[in-house]
C-alpha cells in the first residue's frame, strides 16, 4: 500500500509566454498579459489544496537582459497585478513575500511590493512569493555575504545557518517544482532549497496552465514515493 506523499510547498517556473504568443501571431508582451492572468488561477488551485507555500518565478536576474521595452513591460504588469489583486488576496488570507534583488526594481515596482507584504504581514494562510530579479546563485552568495558580514566564525557554520540567511527564510522547501513548456531546467531557480525537491515538466505553455493541468502535476506527485536518501519503506 502507497503512502500519499506530503505536499506542503509548489514552486513554479512559469515558460512560454513569448512561444504562445508567437503561435498565435502576438507580440511577446501580450504573451506575458496572458500569463499573468494564470496567477491568480493558481494561487486559488493552491488554496484548494491546502498548500501552505506557492512560489513563482516571475523574473529572473537573468531576465534584466532581455530589450529594455520587454522588461518595462512585464514592470507594468507586474505592478498593475500587485495593485489591482492584493485586497482581494489579503481577504484570503494569504502572506505575501518578494524574494530576490528587490533594490534593483523600479522604485514604483518596489513601492506596492512592500504595501502588499506590510498589508498581509499578520496573515496566516498560504504563503505567495514572488520571485523577482532573483538568481539562487546569487542568493547563496548574498546569504554568505550576510553571515560573513555578522562574524558568524566557520565553526559554527552549517545548512541551517545558511537557510536562515536566503531570501526564503521561514518557508519551507518546495516539495514539487513545475516547469511549463517543455524545457527541463532550473535556470537558477531555488537551488540551494531544491535539493530534494520532485520535479514535473510540462509541453503546456504557462498561458494554457490551468488549474487542471496544476491538479494533474500534483497528482503525478502523489503518486510518486520520496526516500530523501534512503531505502523504500518496507509495509
Amino acid at each position: 500500500m502507497q503512502r500519499e506523499m506530503k505536499l506542503r510547498h509548489v514552486a513554479l517556473i512559469m515558460d512560454g509566454n513569448g512561444r504562445w504568443a508567437k503561435l498565435r501571431g502576438r507580440s511577446r508582451i501580450e504573451g506575458h498579459r496572458n500569463g499573468v492572468k494564470r496567477v491568480n488561477e493558481i494561487i486559488d488551485a493552491a488554496l484548494d489544496q491546502g498548500l501552505q507555500a506557492v512560489t513563482f518565478y516571475t523574473f529572473s536576474m537573468e531576465n534584466w537582459q532581455r530589450p529594455r521595452l520587454e522588461v518595462n513591460a512585464l514592470m507594468g504588469l507586474l505592478k498593475d497585478f500587485v495593485k489591482k489583486e492584493m485586497n482581494r488576496l489579503h481577504e484570503k488570507n494569504i502572506q505575501f513575500r518578494a524574494v530576490g534583488d528587490i533594490g534593483r526594481l523600479p522604485r514604483g515596482v518596489q513601492k506596492v511590493l512592500s504595501e502588499f507584504e506590510e498589508l498581509t504581514r499578520g496573515n496566516t494562510g498560504l504563503i505567495v512569493s514572488s520571485a523577482l530579479s532573483y538568481g539562487g546563485r546569487a542568493e547563496i552568495v548574498h546569504a554568505v555575504r550576510r553571515i560573513m558580514e555578522k562574524g558568524i566564525a566557520a565553526p559554527d557554520l552549517d545548512e541551517k545557518t545558511i537557510g536562515d540567511h536566503l531570501y526564503t527564510v521561514g518557508i519551507p522547501d518546495p516539495d514539487l517544482i513545475i516547469r511549463t513548456s517543455g524545457e527541463m531546467r532550473l535556470s537558477n531557480f531555488l537551488l540551494w532549497q531544491s535539493a530534494y525537491a520532485e520535479f514535473y515538466f510540462t509541453d503546456v505553455l504557462w498561458p494554457d496552465f490551468s488549474r487542471k493541468e496544476f491538479f494533474a502535476a500534483i497528482e503525478d506527485f502523489r503518486n510518486r514515493e520520496r526516500r530523501f536518501g534512503g531505502l523504500k519503506a518496507e509495509i
